[in-house]
């Protein structure tokens, strides 16, 4: 059984780290402000503004600052305040034995799916994929996606609908959720992070991409029978896709379809998790219902 972290109450504290990219300090301080309004206390880590070319701040202060979060028994969950890259770097010499003890919610997307698939993986727990610090800012503390942050971390149980796509396929599925964005899915394959995806539904999103390289990523979970045996998929969106000059000569849900096609799980595409400010809190490693029909949903079961 998943090992869900205990859901947050009024005056719980919220702990707001960087262990990838760098982010300044006023690309915060909505977050903050509006965590602070749901009834929660917010402690900001040492990252939070730091800069060290690309990153925030070397390898070994992301990982101390992560590091204390997850030691610190006043923090009760830990809000990554962006993705980016630099997870990788860290994640096989972060100490989870106090964690283990006393699971927290670890909450963010992007680079982040590496924690996310690494605490499924080796410590059976979930997680949460969802919006992140920067989503509050320019009028998103208020809308649906992150709020649906707030309703998760408090325990609400979620459930989601979306408009069919021509490409669905429809059936129902229950399964642990899992997955994430797809650049990490398919760079953690063959690691101690990697995921398995038997019986499970699996998410994949991601932005940025050649529509070649995602070709070839989702050739590797095929090669790698990440795809084989699901129970669905849920495809989100792929956001600010680039093409060669000599066009691939397919788009990237006919590229995923085809990955898939052979098999018999119901796939929906369009499903609003992603890079953009559609982006719904979801429970890695919950389980989960997906009714693919007229419309789909995707239902957390409580479990």
């Amino acid at each position: 059984m998943i090992t869900v972290p205990p859901y947050l109450k009024t005056g719980d504290t919220i702990g707001i780290v960087c262990p990838a990219g760098y982010m300044s300090q006023d690309r915060v301080k909505v977050c903050v402000d509006t965590l602070q309004q749901w009834g929660f206390n917010v402690k900001v880590g040492k990252t939070v503004g730091n800069q060290f070319h690309y990153f925030s701040g070397t390898d070994a202060e992301r990982l101390d600052d992560l590091q204390q979060m997850i030691d610190d028994s006043s923090v009760h969950a830990i809000l990554c305040g962006r993705g980016g890259y630099g997870v990788g770097r860290i994640i096989d010499d972060i100490d989870f034995s106090t964690f283990i003890a006393k699971p927290k919610w670890i909450i963010g997307f992007s680079d982040i799916t590496v924690l996310l698939s690494h605490l499924y993986t080796k410590y059976n727990t979930a997680s949460l994929h969802s919006p992140m610090a920067g989503a509050f800012n320019d009028g998103g503390a208020s809308n649906e996606y992150v709020q649906s942050l707030r309703k998760a971390i408090t325990g609400e149980l979620t459930s989601y609908t979306c408009k069919a796509n021509a490409l669905n396929r429809k059936g129902k599925a229950k399964g642990d959720l899992i997955g994430g964005n797809l650049s990490l899915i398919a760079h953690l394959v063959g690691t101690e992070s990697d995921i398995d995806t038997d019986g499970e539904i699996l998410f994949l999103e991601d932005v940025g991409e050649y529509v070649y390289n995602v070709d070839r990523m989702m050739l590797q979970l095929k090669r790698s029978g990440k795809l084989a045996r699901l129970a669905g998929l849920v495809v989100g969106g792929f956001s600010e896709m680039k093409d060669t000059t000599t066009p691939f000569g397919q788009n990237v849900y006919d590229l995923i379809w085809d990955k898939v096609k052979e098999y018999n799980y119901p796939v929906c595409f369009g499903f609003p998790v992603s890079h953009d400010t559609e982006n719904y809190a979801l429970k890695v490693g919950v389980g989960y219902e997906l009714e693919i029909g007229e419309e789909v949903r995707l239902s957390e079961l409580g479990y």
